[in-house]
């Protein structure tokens, strides 16, 4: 493997991990932007504009942005999460010149329909429905809300129904305006990749992006608290956390290692402990959850609803 780092005239950074045994490129845009960046009063704009992305650009519509890479076998998706934005596509490395026009169309050009806009708004909606009707991944909303009260980082990556219902079209188009800027963008590729050869595509794809971008974000302030929420279920989901380190704290890394030593496998302490020894709990871990200036270590059981005492 071989890594490289070029940065761009624009200053976006471009970064690639050379694998020439495989015949395939994994290759995404990192756009250090995500819910933390947000006003209260447009919380999800972050995670809108991730989906509204691949609804139409000025030279693709929705449909032919799906069907021009999955007609090449490729894949392509997004994510949206507190710290960061990913737009990535996975291809034969035949295709990455495809892969690279792709994601340089969605960042640059999307158009943002009000029509497509509506459809996907609903589709937010179910989204954040469906996260509703899951203890084991609304939980973690609840956690993060307690952990960071009254602070955009303790707001949900999904944002509130109330707020998603009243964005327009204006709203999401200005953010992507404001925040996506190539000082803040990194274009990564893995797989049988050349670094000059990708670096040659990037450097006009992503000519339109604008220098600088205006996103702030208020420092994280871990505050903790009790929550709970009574449902009527036949199971308990618990998470337990403290305060951790930021990717940039040296400890950073040995909290990582204890943490997968108490719950990071089936061979962990407390998978032992809880579930092998004395069967109380369906599933049981522990994980670290790193920001730029902060972090949360926690702890998981999912426990039966008849074995639990408070």
């Amino acid at each position: 493997m071989t890594v490289r780092v070029t940065v761009l005239k624009n200053g976006m950074r471009v970064l690639t991990d050379r694998m020439d045994s495989v015949e395939t490129v994994s290759i995404g845009v990192w756009v250090d932007i995500g819910t933390r960046h947000e006003p209260s009063q447009i919380n999800g704009v972050a995670h809108l504009l991730e989906h509204m992305a691949f609804k139409g650009t000025e030279r693709r519509s929705a449909l032919d942005i799906a069907a021009e890479v999955e007609a090449v076998g490729g894949h392509l998706n997004a994510y949206t999460s507190r710290e960061h934005t990913a737009y990535y596509a996975k291809v034969l490395k035949q295709d990455l010149g495809l892969a690279v026009d792709i994601l340089a169309d969605i960042l640059q050009r999307s158009i943002f329909d009000s029509k497509e806009l509506e459809r996907e708004r609903a589709v937010i909606l179910q989204e954040i429905g469906q996260a509703n009707d899951t203890p084991d991944d609304i939980i973690f909303d609840f956690f993060q809300e307690r952990a960071f009260p009254d602070q955009a980082m303790g707001r949900p990556v999904l944002g509130r129904v109330e707020i998603i219902r009243r964005i327009d079209r204006d709203t999401v188009a200005a953010y992507m305006r404001r925040h996506y800027a190539a000082s803040g963008m990194l274009l990564v590729a893995a797989g049988n990749v050349d670094h000059d050869a990708l670096v040659r595509l990037a450097e006009p794809a992503f000519a339109e992006l604008p220098l600088d971008r205006s996103a702030r974000s208020e420092a994280a302030r871990y505050v903790g608290g009790e929550l709970r929420e009574p449902r009527d279920l036949e199971q308990v989901h618990v998470v337990l956390g403290f305060p951790g380190f930021p990717f940039s704290d040296p400890d950073y890394y040995s909290a990582s290692v204890v943490s997968s030593a108490l719950g990071g496998g089936m061979s962990s302490r407390l998978f032992q402990e809880i579930r092998e020894k004395r069967g109380l709990v369906y599933a049981i871990y522990s994980f670290t959850h790193a920001y730029s200036d902060s972090a949360s270590s926690a702890s998981m059981p999912a426990r039966e609803k008849r074995r639990w005492r408070s």
